[in-house]
């Protein structure tokens, strides 16, 4: 428990890296799947 007390705020940071990753992953696949779809429009047309 030392570890976490010494270093808590360095925990809170990886933590919210990790979070702020996984929504920037999110949004880049999601962003790819809309340029699909936009092509796939695109082309019907």
């Amino acid at each position: 428990m030392e570890f976490l007390e010494k270093n808590a705020i360095y925990i809170v940071m990886i933590i919210v890296l990790i979070v702020w990753v996984g929504v920037f992953l999110y949004l880049w696949n999601l962003d790819k799947r809309i340029k699909n779809i936009e092509k796939e429009i695109g082309e019907k047309k």
